[in-house]
């Protein structure tokens, strides 16, 4: 399998739900712009989000895929479907529980996450009535993960990478066609989410069915490999969601700030997260199979290559990202947002949190490609020793940026909280001789460098000034953005091409 022919696709796959995502946006940002309404919607949906993140996509996920690939490398058919059975079964009476006290506890759950709504009973009677009717997307998205989980082990990766579409899909739907008929247009995102998990599920099953790994309604509390997962399971709720508590602990502080704040912070997420999912995830979904497969098979030197392939991609692609993120925050804002009830004063809010945030992105990402790095060997614990570390230092860092950068400084304690967390995994897997190096590392980031300063001044210069941005219409915005976006990739990848960077290189380091 040649893995960057696979990461293309599953890249591809997530560019049109990532940009469907942008259209979700825009269309939120035109309607409501950035107020009491999507504060309150904001925090209720980044509360089963943030679950799907722990439980589903993360901690779940990384439990699974490698005793998943294990039992299908090394055990009948049969065995495997066993497995899955009980695996879901169990997961599937969890989730029922929770959903049903999440909905019960709707108000205790707002008054810890958002404290400091409880100001205002109007926000805070809409932020838990937006909470209840989300809240059961957790039971549905995480049966997705399961799915997508197999899916990814049998190299099914294209049908979970375009899973997510459908959500941004319904809150399109919704938006355009449901917000009219509301006496509370909010509360048409909130039936949005709802929609769109169960979209989601019901996309998958027939791929399951293909593959003759449909889940079953079977348990047996003696299963051995269904309690390995949930062993498992256990520390690496903590070990893969740091970033994500992180983020809950920020709308706590967000909450406390002036009435934008948590929106300001959500729109450059949503930016920030456009790289992060492109290459993050899809590097993190491709990875973890590959590297269990190699663990099981004993291939240690296989193991290293393949994690320096992951590592090398994602500073070729990532240092570029990041670096246009921080230079072109006003004019990605301006084209995408600044419409309707988004203000001049959003804009300028908006560009500060993601300048803060774009420092961080490389950490966030090299995250995605060195923690499979343990996962895929069944190792919790260091992870898990790495993120207390982590979740500590980025929560002293929020008390100090707090004062002086506002909302921008939780979103910079998230993105050195993320570096630190990259170095620190990165430290472990050498010093446990996981991981070795290949040769040629420091040209390789030299002539990167190179590159990135000669697209620095491109863009600088291409730029202009902010408030040129603003003047500017729609149209023009998005016209000047393009250009400027394809004349910075241009005269990245021409640099790397005449320092000698071929993408047959990179392609040879993902053949399996």
């Amino acid at each position: 399998m040649n893995l960057l022919k696979t990461l293309a696709t599953v890249s591809g796959m997530t560019l049109v739900s990532r940009i469907l995502g942008f259209v979700r946006d825009v269309l939120i940002a035109r309607i409501f712009g950035a107020g009491i309404a999507t504060d309150a919607f904001f925090v209720a949906f980044r509360i089963p989000n943030l679950l799907r993140r722990i439980f589903a996509e993360g901690a779940f996920s990384q439990a699974f895929v490698p005793i998943l690939a294990e039992y299908k490398n090394s055990r009948t058919p049969e065995e495997t479907h066993d497995l899955i059975d009980h695996v879901a079964t169990l997961l599937g009476i969890a989730l029922f529980v929770a959903t049903l006290i999440g909905v019960i506890a709707a108000p205790l759950l707002i008054y810890v996450s958002a404290p400091g709504f409880s100001a205002s009973p109007q926000k805070f009677a809409l932020t838990v009535e937006l909470l209840r009717i989300t809240f059961p997307y957790i039971l549905f998205i995480s049966l997705v993960a399961l799915a997508g989980g197999i899916l990814n082990t049998y190299g099914k990766f294209s049908v979970p990478a375009v899973t997510p579409a459908l959500l941004n899909l319904s809150f399109i739907g919704c938006t355009l066609w449901l917000v009219p008929l509301l006496d509370t247009p909010v509360l048409a995102l909130a039936w949005a989410v709802l929609i769109g998990g169960v979209l989601q599920l019901a996309f998958q099953v027939p791929f399951l069915l293909r593959i003759k790994m449909m889940p079953r309604l079977r348990l047996r509390s003696g299963d051995v490999g269904a309690w390995r997962v949930l062993r498992q399971m256990g520390p690496a709720v903590f070990g893969v969601s740091v970033g994500q508590i992180s983020l809950l602990i920020n709308t706590i502080f967000a909450s406390f700030l002036i009435t934008g704040s948590v929106s300001w912070l959500y729109y450059a997420d949503r930016l920030m997260e456009f790289p992060a999912g492109l290459l993050g995830v899809a590097l993190g979904t491709v990875l973890l199979p590959s590297l269990s497969r190699h663990y099981v098979d004993n291939s240690t030197e296989e193991y290293s290559r393949l994690l320096d392939w992951g590592l090398r991609l994602t500073v070729l692609l990532t240092l570029p990202a990041a670096l246009a993120l921080a230079l072109l925050a006003t004019p990605l804002i301006t084209t995408l947002f600044y419409h309707g009830e988004f203000s001049a004063n959003d804009v300028w809010m908006t560009r500060d949190a993601l300048v803060a945030y774009s420092v961080g992105l490389l950490g966030l990402i090299l995250v995605k490609v060195l923690a499979p790095g343990f996962y895929a060997r069944q190792n919790i614990k260091t992870p898990v020793k790495i993120a207390i570390i982590t979740l500590v230092a980025t929560q002293l860092m929020n008390l100090a940026f707090i004062i002086p950068l506002r909302h921008a400084g939780l979103a910079l304690s998230i993105g050195l909280g993320a570096c630190l967390n990259a170095g620190l995994l990165y430290y472990k897997l050498r010093s446990q001789k996981i991981y070795q190096p290949q040769p040629g590392w420091m040209i390789f980031f030299l002539k990167v460098l190179l590159a990135l300063a000669v697209m620095g001044v491109a863009l600088w210069f291409a730029t202009g000034r902010d408030a040129s941005w603003l003047a500017s219409s729609a149209i023009e915005r998005a016209i000047w953005l393009t250009w400027v976006v394809v004349l910075g990739a241009a005269s990245y990848f021409a640099t790397l091409w005449l320092l000698g960077f071929r993408l047959r290189e990179f392609a040879k380091r993902g053949v399996e």
